[in-house]
């Protein structure tokens, strides 16, 4: 946000361009949520289109925003809202008020509106706290206490709340106060009640609870359910693929699936397809880490070992082709026989990006970027792109997404990629050789050429890195990685703005901010 923040400095002026925004905004036909650049783009354009000074760029973003949510919040029973006031509003010396571990007690003294919008709110129904920041908001949204936040802030508080709400796609309002300073502070009072008070009678809406799709997905993959849903455990092949499903995993891609589902359709019944297709998916995601930890040599995944440690290359070999087998036989019972095609095709070219980089291995040569992202488009983009696709065909509607989502996938796999060459560096472990961007940036900087030849023939990347003469093109080619990283997460959001679907819309941004969280 600008340093040189400018707020319109009359009420009349801000209910003016408020109402403007209005009729911006609707012209837009937008839906929620939208990114920061998004945002900083629509202010732009409006502030050439008002002839409006720059800087009252940031307060045009919130009021941006407000616009955008508010039908959504107005939706949203005023139970599950949260009115969320600063300290600054009230006397400045004054104030009897106490903190606790949720803000400000307020003694109801009299002498500020606090209490007055707190009654407001607690007659509606509404939750409200005084408090700064929305780092507890977050928590609250989390924890399933509310769905929606009305905030209350100066500009400079939202310089760094504000990004909060906006990535974890949270449907928020946010009122700037009209000054700034942390003490004996003004706001829109007016605006703040119309705000407070907005109401669909004849609609309310219920956003998707993901905690409990996550909670359905752990009923799928407990024991008893497996064992609906996979092979008889009649042989030692069946029993030790049966508890590598049953070990440990985040589940990313069977809660894609279902949560995709639920997005597009509203219904929290999973079909029987959408129960195939998520174990289904998860069956080929183990498959691959099996396979992966014989090609690596690995001997340790989720802190406990691998099965090739355990059994050896062979009967790890044989587990993972039987999981490979599983994941096609038990979408072989769908209704729909296209996710069989999907999950092959995703299959195909995940092997084709892990075969370019056994390739590559076997013989290390200088690399490029091009060849890296190529490899990760393969290798990764495939399994981000099938778990959204089986969850969309399970609809049986909604084909105009699909391209949608294989370019979300796209930028989200590379920028996964990069997330995991950077963790490389960061994390207190040898980092092997083979193609990742780290190698490919360095290799493209022709001052670099002594430093590549001794990469190439060395087993151990990290090692050779961090010697004294080489740390500072390590730290700078990081740096690099990390814009590239920056860029991607952007170019994931940046396709999500065709999407017209809200809850779709919010599960993506969410996706993408805890995948790519650091």
């Amino acid at each position: 946000m600008d340093d040189k923040r400018l707020i319109p400095s009359t009420a009349g002026e801000r209910k003016a361009l408020r109402e403007q925004l209005d009729s911006y905004v609707a012209a837009q036909g937008l839906c929620p949520p939208l990114s920061l650049r998004q945002l900083e783009e629509l202010a732009d354009a409006f502030i050439i289109q008002q002839q409006l000074p720059v800087g009252m760029r940031d307060w045009l973003m919130v009021e941006i925003h407000n616009q955008v949510w508010k039908d959504v919040v107005a939706g949203i029973p005023f139970e599950r809202r949260l009115l969320l006031l600063p300290k600054c509003l009230s006397k400045y010396g004054g104030c009897k008020g106490e903190y606790d571990e949720f803000g400000l007690l307020c003694h109801r003294c009299g002498s500020c509106l606090i209490p007055s919008l707190q009654d407001e709110a607690d007659k509606s129904g509404m939750l409200s706290m005084v408090a700064e920041g929305f780092t507890q908001v977050i928590e609250l949204i989390e924890n399933q206490v509310i769905d929606a936040v009305i905030g209350v802030s100066c500009l400079d508080s939202l310089e760094k709340a504000f990004p909060l709400l906006v990535r974890h796609a949270v449907p928020g309002l946010a009122i700037a106060l009209n000054d700034g300073g942390c003490k004996d502070t003004h706001v829109d009072v007016t605006y703040v009640r119309e705000l407070m008070g907005m109401e669909k009678e004849d609609e309310q809406i219920t956003l998707i609870n993901h905690d409990q799709i996550r909670d359905r997905i752990s009923k799928w993959f407990s024991p008893v359910e497996l064992k609906y849903i996979l092979s008889p455990l009649t042989d030692e092949t069946s029993k030790v693929s049966f508890n590598w499903m049953n070990g440990e995993g985040h589940r990313w891609r069977p809660y894609l699936v279902a949560a995709v589902y639920q997005s597009l359709t509203g219904d929290s019944v999973m079909t029987e397809d959408v129960h195939r297709a998520a174990v289904a998916v998860e069956c080929f995601h183990k498959a691959s880490l099996i396979h992966d930890d014989i090609q690596d040599g690995d001997l340790v995944r989720y802190d406990k070992p691998t099965i090739n440690a355990m059994y050896g290359d062979a009967w790890a070999i044989n587990a993972g082709d039987f999981l490979l087998g599983e994941g096609y036989r038990i979408l072989a019972q769908s209704s729909n026989p296209e996710l069989v095609r999907a999950i092959a095709s995703a299959h195909l070219a995940l092997c084709k990006g892990q075969g370019a980089e056994l390739t590559w291995c076997a013989n290390p040569t200088p690399v490029t970027l091009e060849y890296v992202k190529d490899i990760f488009i393969h290798k990764t983009v495939p399994a981000f792109e099938v778990s959204l696709l089986l969850g969309l065909m399970c609809t049986g509607n909604h084909v105009h997404l699909r391209p949608i989502l294989k370019q979300y996938s796209e930028a989200l796999g590379i920028a996964y990629q990069l997330k995991d060459d950077l963790d490389d560096f960061s994390e207190n472990h040898p980092v092997t050789l083979r193609p990742s961007a780290v190698l490919a940036l360095i290799c493209e900087d022709e001052q670099n050429s002594g430093l590549v030849d001794e990469l190439l023939h060395a087993s151990e990347m990290k090692a050779v890195l961090e010697k004294p003469e080489h740390k500072a093109v390590l730290k700078e080619t990081l740096r690099q990685v990390e814009e590239l990283l920056d860029f991607y997460h952007q170019q994931a959001l940046d396709v999500l703005k065709n999407v017209e679907v809200l809850e779709l819309k919010r599960l993506l941004f969410q996706v993408t901010e805890k995948i790519l969280e650091r």
